[in-house]
């Protein structure tokens, strides 16, 4: 089972928003005191957050699906809901993510910085919030929005300050191994080492990384072998080592075309993809070669040989050997020397800037589209940020949550937008994205039951400032029954008098 990961598509969604609460208040001889429906509580957000302690992406590659917690519903009491929990993703200092067509959408470097992958819905109004002088009684709240959901890659191009590169078999993890405490994999066959591996080496009073990167051949940077996947993680090095095998018996190599199959790899992937962050072009970057495997005397010979065509190029050559650690001490102290130069000439680490996402000057704009043909019939589109996030919150059950729609609506100009585009009642209507909008037949003065009481939003019966007494209530029923005994006595009177008569006498 693999141990380091180091590329993933994660696939995280924001918690819903929970529904407003649609309540009535009822007190002591007043049952309707007032709406008293609480909001929605809002969703939670999945962000990234550059954890120091954290080295691989393992954990998303077995759980690539991460949703946040939703926020509850409102209650009546005056009861909002309670908030989604965000959900916090830890990923290693040099963190790359992506959009699936590769676009970078942020560059994650340095313990704390952080990155909002996918935000939190927002939580209905309850109808306590809607209420206002003109709308007394609203009957009806509003749904919480869905969570912002994305689909993203996390890429890791590794922090350190020296990177080892070279043919398979070169022996770089044993030069880290010598040098450092780590314990890489050693073994005598090509692609030992399947991941890169990071050493700390001391060097008196200065400390610096060490990263192997797997073995590079002819045409890694198109893909072939392990060099492809693995390339990215010298991006951030401030030097590249050329560890050269000098022992090897295969027919056609030598330490010198080694070195050129090495940097024309590197040239061309650096060509290709670019260096981000402003920093030293990769092939512009400090050189040192290392001579391995001196310890073999034909190994030595050779590398005596090439040292001095080696040194006319400008390059820094060591004649090593990882087995029996000669040379290993003037390595380091070399290596130290070009990490700390560099380490100096580097502007000084700034902190992970504060990313503030203002809402839009002016959401209210929206655009109005007659779209179609005369074979698929034609339909009017409207797109915009207010009308996508209203329609989206309007329960359709509920026909005076309908008439607020659409009363909002028509304040922000969308029936004044169709009229403009020649729409005309009865003509289908589409708000948002075209593959979820909500369609309706358009009726550009809507009717709803609550103005057959009054106002939308409003309920007569919220007018009663007082309820009957007890001594109200005898009192009307003496009335009634006064009223009920003087008609008994009328119908008597007419029945002696004979206006009346028993209709079997006849």
């Amino acid at each position: 089972m693999a141990s380091f990961v180091d590329r993933v598509v994660l696939h995280a969604a924001g918690g819903n928003g929970g529904n407003g609460c649609a309540s009535i208040r009822r007190e002591k001889f007043k049952p309707l005191a007032g709406p008293d429906g609480g909001n929605g509580g809002d969703g939670g957000t999945v962000k990234l957050l550059v954890d120091a302690s954290t080295t691989t992406l393992l954990e998303y590659h077995h759980s690539p699906h991460r949703r946040a917690t939703s926020g509850t519903q409102g209650q009546g009491g005056d009861k909002d809901g309670s908030k989604g929990g965000d959900l916090v993703l830890r990923v290693p200092d040099g963190t790359v993510v992506k959009d699936l067509d590769g676009n970078v959408l942020a560059d994650l470097v340095g313990d704390g910085a952080e990155y909002v992958v996918a935000a939190g819905g927002k939580g209905g109004l309850g109808n306590r919030a809607l209420s206002s002088q003109t709308r007394k009684a609203p009957g009806f709240a509003l749904l919480g929005e869905e969570g912002d959901a994305a689909d993203i890659e996390l890429e890791v191009k590794t922090i350190a300050d020296v990177a080892l590169v070279g043919f398979p078999s070169a022996g770089k993890s044993s030069l880290i191994a010598a040098i450092s405490a780590a314990r890489p994999k050693i073994a005598d066959y090509p692609f030992t080492t399947l991941v890169p591996n990071l050493g700390v080496v001391q060097a008196d009073q200065s400390r610096f990384t060490v990263a192997d990167v797997p073995g590079l051949i002819p045409g890694a940077s198109e893909g072939k072998g392990l060099g492809l996947e693995f390339l990215r993680h010298i991006e951030r090095t401030a030097m590249i080592v050329h560890v050269l095998d000098c022992a090897t018996l295969e027919p056609g190599r030598d330490p010198i075309s080694d070195l050129d199959v090495i940097e024309a790899e590197l040239a061309a992937y650096a060509g290709d993809i670019g260096i981000e962050g402003g920093r030293v072009p990769l092939t512009e970057r400090p050189r040192l070669v290392v001579l391995n495997k001196i310890d073999v005397p034909e190994a030595r010979e050779l590398a005596e040989f090439v040292k001095s065509d080696l040194e006319a190029r400008g390059l820094r050559v060591f004649e090593i050997s990882t087995a029996s650690h000669e040379g290993l001490r003037e390595l380091k102290f070399a290596l130290a020397e070009i990490v700390e130069k560099a380490r100096a000439a580097a502007p000084a680490p700034e902190p992970a800037p504060v990313v503030l996402r203002p809402r839009a000057v002016d959401e209210s704009r929206f655009t109005v589209r007659r779209l179609g043909g005369d074979e698929t019939g034609y339909w009017f589109e409207v797109r915009g940020t207010k009308p996508e996030r209203w329609v989206k919150q309007t329960d359709f059950n509920n026909d005076e949550a309908v008439g607020f729609l659409a009363d909002r609506l028509a304040k922000i100009g969308i029936e004044d937008g169709l009229f403009k585009a020649g729409a005309v009642a009865g003509d289908e209507v589409r708000i948002g994205n075209p593959s979820n909008a909500v369609v309706f037949d358009w009726e550009p003065t809507l009717q709803t039951g609550p103005e057959l009481l009054g106002g939308r939003g409003t309920d007569l019966r919220l007018e009663q400032s007082e309820r009957p007494t007890r001594g109200d209530k005898r009192r009307e029923f003496n009335e009634r029954m006064d009223a009920k005994t003087e008609a008994r006595r009328e119908l008597w009177t007419e029945r002696e008098a004979g206006v009346w008569t028993d209709p079997d006498e006849s």
